[in-house]
């Protein structure tokens, strides 16, 4: 322990906790991918049925153009059923991009605590090696 005192800055903690706090653990926590699609899924699963709804309710003039979709939606209608196949539409892309975002999140997290780790054992190393 006394080596340790040696190299403290000034202001340092002198004792060295062994675990995370809780809350810090918490951050570098895996996303589930699966969650996460499904989560963004029924997002835009929900949005999609309830800008078609408010579409068809409305009955004067049509504020958006959101025939369009059928573009990029195969089967897509402003229509009831259009509403559904809009909605299945949606929750597909939604859990294909929020899988995705989570996958690559988890990704780049483990490669930046690997490198890091890395670096800490590197480092660690040379500390070692000046001792001899």
């Amino acid at each position: 322990m006394k080596e340790m005192e040696e190299i403290l800055l000034p202001g340092e903690p002198r004792v060295v906790e062994a675990e995370l706090p809780r809350s810090a653990m918490m951050l570098f926590a895996p996303v589930d991918k699966r969650a996460f699609g499904v989560a963004i899924g029924l997002a835009c699963a929900i949005g999609v049925m309830a800008l078609t709804t408010a579409e068809l309710l409305m009955t004067p003039m049509p504020s958006l153009r959101l025939g369009l979709l059928g573009q990029f939606f195969a089967g897509y209608t402003v229509s009831w059923a259009g509403a559904l196949i809009g909605g299945a539409w949606g929750f597909f892309v939604g859990f294909c991009g929020g899988w995705f975002t989570a996958f690559t999140r988890n990704l780049v997290l483990a490669l930046s605590l690997f490198m890091l780790r890395s670096r800490v054992e590197l480092d660690g190393s040379r500390d070692f090696l000046d001792h001899l």
